[in-house]
């Protein structure tokens, strides 16, 4: 299992924003200059994010994005899901696909749970916490149940 390169993405810039928030609007081409991503591409990453009320866009001079709320009230798992369109590991998780095993499938119990692990691990971390955290080492303590 990959995560895309745009989930990856949307979740460092969230990041960056984050760190930077007492700067207001921060232009994207900051952004990618720090995180050393195309610009082009990162316009196509903040879309979904802005979409799901995760950011504020102001257009034109002095104009940027910055967080739609405080980064202690946004969850790792709500950028997943903006950029990922959900964490369904399979299609028939999603319920985006019928499958005739679903009702007697042994293995979706595998599969589900261990998509509810990486919900939980991704909802118990928020960006205030992960713009601090100077290391991955340090949000890997998350309990996961």
């Amino acid at each position: 299992m990959k995560v895309s390169t745009k989930t990856r993405y949307g979740v460092r810039f969230m990041i960056d924003l984050a760190q930077h928030q007492n700067e207001g609007c921060v232009a994207l081409k900051e952004v990618a200059e720090r995180q050393g991503i195309s610009k082009k591409y990162l316009e196509q990453v903040v879309s979904p994010l802005a979409s799901a009320g995760l950011l504020e866009v102001t257009r034109g001079y002095m104009g940027g994005y910055r967080l739609a709320r405080d980064p202690q009230d946004i969850t790792l798992a709500e950028v997943v899901d903006a950029s990922e369109d959900g964490l369904a590991l399979l299609d028939c998780l999603s319920g985006s696909a019928p499958c005739n095993r679903q009702e007697h499938c042994s293995a979706q119990r595998i599969w589900g749970g261990m998509a509810g692990a990486m919900r939980t691990y991704l909802a118990g971390i928020t960006l205030a916490e992960a713009a601090q955290a100077p290391d991955c080492a340090e949000l890997t303590s998350v309990a996961v149940d």
